[in-house]
């Protein structure tokens, strides 16, 4: 990451991110890693923090169609995102670690493209008063033999006017190792850099009503800064209990080691070599601890020899690892189960429903904040395309269809819907809409041709019995 001080000299603009954020955010880049602070010789990480994002990724975009229609530039879009819609889980994973990602298109030749900029990445400078991101600087890299050069481009939406800067440098101090610390250095053209020769220093739009960026956020409270209105990792409230959970994974780990079995003997046991050294079984060094010549047993006064086999409390570190486990999963939003032992403790029925029901209310939020993060994309495709005439103007409209089979249970939400057709809370022309996916015309229609059968079958044995042609048994009915 780059100095907030080198950007601020650099180009003239404050970062606004608290050192509070800044510091949360590197120290979950470094966890997402698998580089937490707390590591040691003894204290192993279990890559809890890519485990969870990992797993909200996936809930989040199971099987999500995303279309882009209405019209020849709406199919030209919808070819565009063909890969982005492909490596969404990626970017939702991405975001989860550290809270957001950003997305930038930006044209290149006869279409535009689409630049994925991670927080650390990405250094944002204006919100408006809604907490919507209105100003960024986005740098890029380049790296030629010992020489580091950066790009850096800087978005700013101002009442209507849209100005882009773009400033390079190179540094000849790279990276230092102990902070991971992009020096700037010093300034230069653009076209002394071949990929940047074409980009313009200074573009401004006028009329401007959205950014040429869209910020994916991780829709939870921000408790490392409340006034900050940047999303945060989706194990941010469960930085200590990951902590714990590796500590105690490393403890498990000695135990092991401690406890494994080993014969303690006097040096009269073991075969020699010319020199008097001891030789020990090929394979079975770990196993065999020789403790010098003349050693006696204090019991007995005969040669030493003693197998060390104690007990493993592996069951009482691992109930104590699934207890934290639980609270990691609680503290970010999980159902109970999907990093724990799922047998370890046992649940009511209500328990576990109101377990998966939580763990469904997040998803739900992160999939409507990544729905909106992709509508803003497109608004600023369109941009680019208007700009270089890329296709003709026409009606786009974005459908986000989100399966929610593995998240929802599906027997409970119509056992609740039938209860509420009972209950008179809804009709059956609701009900029909919320069961089969109808519109409220199919469903009318439906109950129509169903209300018609009933009647016409009723007429139907009313005539049968007047003809004498129908004998019903009423004590059968």
């Amino acid at each position: 990451m780059i100095q907030y001080e080198g950007i601020k000299k650099a180009l003239g603009v404050d970062i606004a991110v608290s050192p509070e954020m800044a510091e949360a955010i590197y120290r979950w880049q470094r966890m997402y890693r698998n580089k937490p602070p707390w590591l040691s010789k003894d204290v192993r990480g279990l890559n809890l923090p890519a485990a969870i994002s990992s797993e909200y990724a996936r809930l989040v975009t199971n099987e999500v169609k995303i279309e882009v229609s209405g019209s020849t530039r709406a199919a030209f879009i919808n070819r565009l995102l063909e890969g982005f819609k492909g490596n969404l889980r990626k970017y939702v994973e991405f975001a989860g670690a550290t809270g957001g990602i950003c997305f930038k298109p930006y044209p290149t030749g006869n279409t535009v493209a689409v630049d994925v900029v991670r927080a650390g990445n990405c250094y944002p400078t204006e919100f408006d008063s809604a907490g919507s991101m209105t100003g960024a600087i986005f740098p890029e890299f380049r790296r030629k033999g010992k020489k580091l050069y950066t790009r850096l481009e800087y978005h700013s939406l101002q009442r209507g006017r849209y100005i882009i800067v773009n400033r390079a440098f190179v540094s000849t101090k790279a990276i230092i190792k102990t902070d991971e610390i992009v020096q700037l250095g010093m300034e230069i053209r653009l076209e002394d850099i071949d990929e940047w020769a074409d980009i313009s220093p200074y573009e401004e739009f006028h009329n401007a009503d959205c950014t040429l960026f869209s910020y994916l956020k991780i829709p939870m409270a921000n408790n490392i800064d409340p006034d900050s209105p940047l999303g945060v990792a989706v194990y941010s409230r469960s930085e200590r209990q990951i902590q714990d959970a590796d500590e105690v994974y490393g403890a498990t780990l000695w135990e092991y080691k401690s406890k494994e079995t080993a014969i303690q003997a006097s040096n009269e046991y073991f075969k020699k070599n010319r020199q008097g050294d001891v030789l020990l079984p090929k394979g079975q060094e770990r196993l065999y601890y020789p403790m010098g010549n003349g050693i006696t047993d204090p019991a007995t006064g005969k040669p030493l020899f003693n197998v060390y086999s104690p007990d493993i409390r592996d069951q009482s570190f691992f109930n104590g690892y699934n207890r934290i486990i639980q609270k990691v999963e609680f503290n970010c939003g999980l159902a109970y189960g999907t990093l724990s032992d799922p047998q370890s403790v046992e649940k009511t029925a209500e328990e576990i429903k109101a377990s998966r029901q939580r763990s469904y209310s997040t998803v739900k939020d992160i999939q409507n904040s990544t729905e909106e993060a992709i509508r803003s994309l497109v608004r600023s495709i369109e941009v680019w395309i208007d700009w270089g005439n890329l296709a003709p103007p026409g009606k786009v409209e974005v459908s986000c269809d989100w399966d929610d089979s593995l998240i929802v249970d599906k027997k409970y939400e119509l056992e609740q819907l039938r209860a509420d057709l009972a209950a008179g809370i809804i009709g059956p022309v609701e009900f029909r809409m919320k069961r089969f996916g109808e519109t409220e015309e199919q469903a009318k229609e439906a109950l129509e041709k169903i209300q018609f059968l009933k009647v016409d079958q009723g007429h139907i044995i009313d005539e049968a019995e007047g003809n004498g042609k129908l004998s019903l048994d009423k004590k059968n009915i």
